[in-house]
């Protein structure tokens, strides 16, 4: 596997204090871009670009968020190779291919109808309408009874951040994490992509046996778009929470699907666009208990 990270050498420039800038030539830690390209049954499935690292979670990530796989049977196997080794054609010259077997008799007609390109930055590329962008779930999170205090969820991004060890050092990765309802971190992946940083979370789960995440908290280090929301549902988890802003299909999805919308986490304030209920104050989370 290739690095998370790589260095390059810039010049930095200061124009502090004013009338003395500074210029020095120094080394600079770079988050890793790089593409894997994802093959299913064989065939060339997508390619993304991605931060190396937890590839076969991404991949496995990815066809939850899809609607493909819903259990870890559901996939017989997943081998990483390069575009000469894994012996399909397809994806050649690319680097870095996950190729995915699905256990015999699962179709993957819905995977397959999709012009798959991705980007770091794309969640439905290759989408051909608005229909095309809806998946049905495989759980109904409406039953799930998780309640969490806002102080704990108020807590949450600075425990991710805490996780975030590339970050730390390059400043430029996003990041995804599941928590339970008392604050417990049960993963953290890292990626340049927002979309990616989800799907390995969601691929770990997937590979756990964790799936549906019930009673669960899934936290993005950006905004909450509709895919994004789409990949919470998928997964089963009842609460999504953002450090950023929702989108308004974000929030439409979320409406439906009874999934619990968190926005602008952070400073010890939050908005909840969706699915208040399970959000409580700490005294009231006390009477409930």
């Amino acid at each position: 596997m290739t690095s998370r990270t790589a260095r390059r050498k810039v010049r930095r420039i200061s124009l502090r204090p004013p009338g003395a800038p500074q210029v020095s030539d120094v080394a600079d830690l770079l988050a890793a871009e790089e593409p894997l390209g994802i093959r299913l049954d064989g065939r060339a499935l997508t390619l993304t670009m991605r931060t190396p690292g937890d590839d076969i979670d991404l991949a496995a990530g990815f066809l939850v968020g899809e609607g493909v796989v819903r259990s870890p049977g559901d996939i017989a196997s997943i081998r990483l190779c390069d575009g000469t080794s894994c012996g399909h054609a397809g994806h050649e010259g690319t680097g870095n291919i996950a190729d995915v077997r699905l256990r015999p008799g699962l179709p993957a007609a819905s995977a397959r109808a999709r012009n798959f390109l991705s980007t770091s930055a794309c969640g439905v590329c290759g989408k051909a309408s608005i229909e095309e962008l809806f998946v049905r779930p495989f759980w109904d999170i409406n039953a799930d009874s998780l309640v969490i205090t806002a102080d704990r969820l108020a807590e949450l991004p600075e425990a991710l951040r805490a996780a975030q060890r590339v970050f730390a050092s390059t400043g430029g990765l996003h990041a995804a994490a599941v928590f339970t309802a008392d604050g417990e971190l049960l993963a953290a992946r890292e990626d340049v992509g927002r979309h990616n940083a989800v799907d390995k979370v969601v691929g770990w789960a997937l590979r756990e046996g964790r799936l549906p995440l019930r009673g669960c908290v899934l936290l993005v280090s950006g905004r909450a778009s509709f895919e994004l929301a789409q990949k919470a549902v998928l997964a089963g988890c009842p609460v999504l929470a953002a450090v950023s802003a929702p989108s308004s299909l974000a929030c439409a999805l979320a409406q439906e699907a009874g999934l619990t919308l968190v926005g602008f986490l952070r400073g010890g304030s939050m908005n909840v666009y969706a699915g208040a209920e399970r959000v409580v104050l700490a005294d009231a989370g006390a009477a409930r208990s």
